[in-house]
């Protein structure tokens, strides 16, 4: 079944399948979803374009052949690229273990095909080959690894501001020093504030930022060379060092691996 991105209405917690999936695509003007939250688990799995999960303290930016995982009761807002196509798979408590806390998956060819005929037969939710289909799923969906692609916010409005402009022109601001100025404020004072609100120093805290936005990029076809200078990096060598520290394997072996396993 294909429906928008607001589910039309649909309410995850009114039934109580162990697992109900449904295609997902985002038009114009229904590219975000406001904060929420239902007694279901969801897991939103990216088919074309990017999905942003958001949570208290994190935010999620899923590539195509990876997903976000989000456990029942969690509050949460999604986000979505122009034109994206996912798949929403909502599961009842208790049905399969899954994470306790919100995590990034990369999904395997099998279990995206499950998923995706879940959906197709999503009106038919109580037949029995639907019902050895969920089976299957979930044998297969706690075997998939977690993988790092998530960004520690806050609802600090500096945090928040750094967060926003930095994933949508990472090129343009690449220093504490930018950042200091344009806040009126001295780099140390802005360098604590980035640790205590993220965790992270603001150089770690940036490369994670860029590592993300730099794997939508590979993955949507964007060459190493037109990520790297999109970053504002000032060689590939640099760009390609920050990423294999992040991913452990080099851009170009990473998007290879992920061909591999896609059909």
């Amino acid at each position: 079944m294909m429906i928008g991105l607001g589910l039309e209405g649909y309410d995850p917690d009114s039934q109580h399948d162990a697992a109900v999936a449904f295609h997902v695509r985002v038009v114009e003007d229904e590219q975000r979803i406001s904060r929420h939250q239902h007694r279901k688990g969801q897991l939103i799995l990216a088919l074309h374009g990017a999905i942003t999960c958001e949570v208290d303290n994190a935010l999620w930016m899923v590539p195509p052949q990876y997903a976000v995982w989000i456990p029942g009761q969690l509050a949460h807002s999604n986000k979505a690229t122009p034109s994206a196509r996912l798949c929403f798979l909502f599961i009842e408590p208790g049905a399969v273990t899954l994470p306790t806390r919100c995590c990034a998956l990369k999904i395997s060819p099998l279990v995206r095909e499950l998923i995706l005929t879940l959906a197709e037969r999503s009106l038919d939710p109580l037949q029995p080959a639907t019902l050895r289909l969920v089976d299957v799923l979930f044998d297969e969906l706690p075997r998939q690894p977690q993988e790092q692609l998530q960004l520690p916010v806050s609802p600090h409005p500096k945090i928040r501001l750094m967060s926003e402009m930095m994933a949508e022109a990472p090129a343009a601001w690449q220093t504490l020093h930018q950042w200091a100025q344009h806040f009126a404020m001295s780099e140390r004072n802005l360098a604590r504030l980035v640790v205590s609100e993220t965790g992270l120093s603001f150089r770690r805290w940036r490369h994670q930022l860029q590592l993300i936005v730099a794997l939508q990029g590979l993955i949507s076809g964007q060459s190493v060379q037109q990520v790297a200078q999109a970053l504002g990096y000032d060689s590939t060598t640099a760009f390609i060092t920050m990423f294999k520290k992040g991913l452990g394997q080099t851009p170009a072996r990473y998007i290879a691996s992920l061909a591999t396993t896609s059909r």
